[in-house]
């Protein structure tokens, strides 16, 4: 069975000391709707899912989960079988855990990157009123927004997101930053343009990021969202990672900032949409730079520059979580697929 097209990103966990920073930024800065269970747990809203953002108290300042909306019960039970003939640990989630992040059941198992993958059907939805400084938010179809992950084992992880969700390639990108030379490609696994971004430096097996995600998306649905949160990003003293710019494959208007947990927070409006239409004649192709214009560096300096080079001589010596059974049964399934494809019951 082919998962592809109902799949979409559902909700992030975050684990975090810094609650005070984090609903300053989440609330003030993006202006996300933000829900205070107690003094270990805040949640986000961004529309009528009870959770979209959900962070819970632990040392790891990092994104560790993410879970994944599923549309109906035959796909779910297509992607829960595939971890299970892996042989990789498959648990459900406890009704408290499910509660925390606003769905009916979930199931989980292990993902790249210590990002466990976290897989559900039914969200709990609520009609209580948004109070944020946003007029609304991208979701729907398209999930919540994308992750895009640094990493050694690009063709471990590509092939992790093929096999589990037949994930799809949507273009490629070459870029040099910071004197670092990247590839980095773009899958996606519904109509929005890519859920997942695999960057990985050319010809050097290390990863300067510390966390597991070097940022996530979401998308606002006007300009004026856009501008507005950014104003009030830099006026909150968050540091501001990229200004505002134009992505050369999805054409979004962005800019990244940086949250309290270390990892990057992008803001965008407008990226391409990739309609059934689209979808029946799209050709992956390769863009030379990230960027048609804006997302420059701010406030870069050698200290910046050095603890990236630290983080990435520490990485040549540490093994990267991969999650080899589930990524590298993909490698015979990605060959029979065309260019354009990238390769247990609960009720």
């Amino acid at each position: 069975m082919d998962a592809f097209g109902a799949v979409h990103l559902g909700y992030v966990v975050v684990e975090t000391e810094r609650f005070s920073d984090w609903r300053r930024f989440g609330a003030d800065a993006i202006g996300l709707h933000v829900d205070e269970l107690s003094p270990n747990v805040t949640r986000f809203r961004m529309d009528e899912h009870e959770c979209r953002f959900l962070l819970t108290r632990g040392p790891a300042e990092d994104v560790v989960g993410a879970g994944w909306q599923v549309d109906d019960h035959e796909t779910f039970d297509a992607i829960l079988g595939r971890a299970t003939a892996a042989g990789v640990a498959v648990t459900e989630g406890t009704p408290d855990e499910c509660a925390l992040r606003g769905v009916d059941r979930l199931w989980r198992f292990p993902g790249p990157k210590g990002i466990t993958t976290e897989i559900f059907i039914k969200a709990v939805t609520t009609a209580a009123p948004l109070q944020m400084l946003n007029s609304a938010f991208v979701t729907g179809a398209s999930g919540m927004g994308h992750l895009a992950i640094t990493t050694k084992e690009p063709e471990a992880l590509r092939n992790y997101y093929n096999h589990v969700f037949n994930a799809r390639l949507s273009d490629l990108i070459d870029e040099n930053i910071s004197g670092l030379k990247l590839k980095i490609r773009f899958l996606r696994v519904n109509e929005r343009h890519h859920s997942i971004a695999v960057a990985n430096i050319r010809g050097l097996r290390i990863d300067p990021i510390r966390t597991s995600i070097q940022h996530l998306n979401v998308q606002v649905a006007t300009l004026e969202d856009m501008v507005a949160s950014f104003e009030r990003v830099k006026a909150l003293g968050f540091h501001m990672a990229w200004s505002v710019g134009q992505h050369t494959n999805d054409r979004e208007l962005s800019y990244y900032c940086v949250t309290p947990s270390g990892f990057e927070w992008e803001v965008g409006w407008n990226p391409v949409l990739i309609t059934p239409e689209l979808e029946a004649t799209w050709e992956p192709v390769t863009y030379q730079g990230i960027s048609i214009w804006g997302h420059t560096p701010v406030g870069e300096t050698v200290l910046t520059k050095m603890n990236q080079f630290r983080l990435a001589v520490v990485s040549l010596r540490e093994t990267e979580h991969t999650v080899p059974a589930l990524s590298e049964i993909a490698a015979a399934v990605a060959t029979t697929h065309a260019s354009t494809h990238l390769s247990g019951n609960h009720r």
